[in-house]
């Protein structure tokens, strides 16, 4: 499982005194209020920077670090993701899982044939939808729901789910 989880993607600088606009990639923007530090993904190394400001403007969150006071400390990270570590993560919900932690399972039917792996997660108004790539280079769309998906076993990297009828 991943250490770091991903919250946002760093899309542009506001203004000139160091602000970044933030692409948010959490389900509840929210959460940027409690976050007190997050890491940088450099492209090298973490680094990790105190947020001392945050405000949102439509679906941006708009970002203050502390001690970077200049478009130009920031400017170079635009496109760099944004992450928080695993003990800061939100509290997931029972049936809840972070996509990083199940991509790549096997995904095996309930009457033991193995589909293939998961290899894309879609999000949609309704209910995510799961990207199943067959062995062939074929792709299967499941929704998530859970007369289709019946069982997630993120640690082992396995996912039971229930073909319906008109899916293949």
């Amino acid at each position: 499982m991943e250490n770091y989880l991903r919250v946002g993607i760093i899309t542009a600088t506001h203004g000139i005194k160091g602000e970044v606009k933030v692409f948010p990639t959490t389900d509840d923007m929210g959460r940027f209020k409690q976050l007190k530090q997050v890491f940088l993904d450099t492209g090298k190394e973490y680094m990790e920077l105190e947020i001392a400001g945050v405000k949102f403007f439509k679906q941006w969150a708009i970002l203050k670090f502390k001690g970077i006071d200049n478009i130009n400390d920031v400017e170079k990270y635009k496109g760099h993701d944004l992450l928080v570590t695993r003990e800061n993560a939100v509290e997931l919900s029972e049936d809840e899982y972070f996509i990083c932690d199940i991509l790549d399972s096997l995904v095996v039917t309930d009457e033991g044939e193995e589909l293939g792996t998961l290899t894309d997660v879609m999000t949609t108004g309704a209910n995510d939808v799961y990207v199943v790539t067959r062995k062939d280079g074929s792709e299967v769309l499941l929704p998530s729901i859970k007369e289709c998906i019946l069982e997630v076993d993120a640690e082992n990297k396995r996912i039971l789910v229930h073909l319906m009828p008109g899916l293949l």
